[in-house]
């Protein structure tokens, strides 16, 4: 009996000091940042890695866009050709070329030959081209780049909800935390008053000494259990913070949410709302789309290549036959008249591409749908759950009161009493869980519905 007793009184020692260093905790708690829900969601969405590299995809794209969108200007191309001659440029021209005139005769009299010196030559083309009936394809193009930005767009959104979610889930996790947390001492309060007043019944022998140990290893589990749950608080505000995107060891404080938002859902209008604001939805579009598109600019390759062109050319270092310069304009012409039939196949799959990306789009809406509907019914659900969880903890309380009560005037036992208080124990639990259950259905609900908050 005196070595339980040296036992007892080295755990209540060290409970003691885990008393105290909670206590500091606290001290420290008071003094930290105090961040709501809307303050961790709009600093998620401006600081969050992952969606910073999105958005970093967006600027991407529109730079691409405005790039795609210069190649329907004229192209100016500057060639230089220097060469050493290893053999000469020989003209011969032959006796009368130009032609036999009265009293001059023959223009040249006799064969000429002219040769260039062997020595560094160069010819400087300059080149201006504006395309005509490639403007069509490059149009296409351009609009296909314009979707491929709408679609980073829609996938920055994306990201973007779903760390909203995210957020949600990890702030009410930690309210459910700092519930449970709340509970656990209100139960070590309970439990050392209770503990107080077995402590006098045994020395006026009313108890047993199994009686007194029995609330002694009660109070000891529920201290534990409280110490369990600030260490695991301490991980989820680190977690949350990698949310954020900033320093995981900032310390601060959440906000309790008043009562959960009870107000009138309209599913029709949810899946309405949802199929028109789902990135997923929209991007599946955007992406049926482009398909056309491809398939577009395919069968544009079966028109020819039409381009207008001036140019202007300078030859250095060659002989006087040759024009020092030249210029001309004119259109220049490309056409495959006889591929064996690739475009022909190759504008086939791109019809079947087009195929598929609707039938992609018609997979999204049901889904979506049936995420809207399943989401809608778990708000539903988790209603009735909540305020079921929140009468019983009040009837349970209310019991563990009057038992305790009359407890202390001799007129219940004590197994009542503690048969009370566990079973207050576990639908502080389940009301916690309840609440954590609806906030986080509420959540899903607003992502459901595609909603930007």
């Amino acid at each position: 009996m005196r070595s339980f007793k040296n036992r007892y009184l080295a755990l209540s020692a060290v409970l003691l000091c885990l008393s105290f260093e909670a206590r500091a905790q606290s001290t420290t708690k008071g003094s930290a940042e105090v961040l709501t829900l809307q303050q961790a969601i709009e600093l998620a969405l401006r600081e969050n890695r992952q969606i910073y590299s999105a958005s970093l995809d967006v600027m991407r794209s529109t730079e691409a866009t405005a790039a795609s969108r210069l190649r329907r200007l004229p192209t100016f191309n500057v060639d230089i050709f220097a060469a050493q001659q290893l053999t000469p440029i020989d003209f011969t021209f032959e006796r009368g070329v130009f032609g036999t005139y009265p009293g001059i005769g023959p223009v040249p009299a006799e064969n000429t030959k002219l040769s260039t010196p062997m020595k560094p030559t160069a010819v400087f083309t300059t080149r201006i081209t504006q395309p005509l009936s490639t403007l069509y394809k490059i149009n296409l193009g351009l609009r296909q780049s314009e979707l491929n930005t709408e679609i980073a767009r829609e996938e920055l959104r994306a990201k973007q909800q779903q760390v909203t979610r995210d957020v949600k889930r990890g702030y009410f996790a930690l309210l459910q935390t700092q519930s449970a947390l709340a509970s656990a001492q209100e139960t070590v309060r309970m439990y050392r008053e209770l503990d107080r007043v077995t402590g006098n019944y045994l020395a006026q022998e009313v108890v047993l000494k199994s009686d007194s140990l029995d609330v002694k290893s009660r109070l000891a589990k529920s201290e534990s259990d409280a110490i369990t749950l600030v260490d695991q608080f301490g991980i989820q505000k680190q977690q949350l913070n990698l949310l954020l995107g900033r320093d995981v060891m900032t310390d601060f404080s959440v906000v309790a949410l008043t009562d959960a938002d009870n107000g009138e859902l309209d599913l029709a209008a949810a899946r309405r709302q949802a199929l028109e604001l789902r990135p997923e939805i929209r991007e599946a579009r955007l992406k049926m789309r482009q398909s056309d598109l491809d398939r577009r600019i395919k069968k544009a390759e079966y028109i020819p290549e039409i381009n207008a062109t001036f140019q202007y050319v300078v030859a250095a270092n060659f002989n006087n036959v040759i024009p020092k310069s030249y210029m001309n304009i004119g259109l220049s012409v490309s056409w495959e008249v006889f591929d064996w039939g690739r475009k022909k196949h190759e504008l086939a799959e791109k019809e079947f591409a087009s195929a598929q990306a609707k039938s992609v789009v018609r997979d999204a809406e049901s889904k979506v749908l049936i995420e809207v509907n399943d989401s809608f019914n778990k708000v539903r659900q988790a209603r009735r759950l909540f305020a079921v969880s929140e009468l019983n903890r009040e009837a349970a309380a209310e019991n563990v009161r009057v038992l305790t009560n009359r407890y202390k005037v001799q007129m219940s036992l004590l197994s009542d009493v503690l048969r009370a208080h566990t079973q207050l124990e576990e639908l502080n639990n389940q009301k916690t869980q309840a609440l954590l259950g609806l906030w986080t259905a509420l959540a899903e609900y607003e992502t459901a519905l595609g909603e930007d908050k």
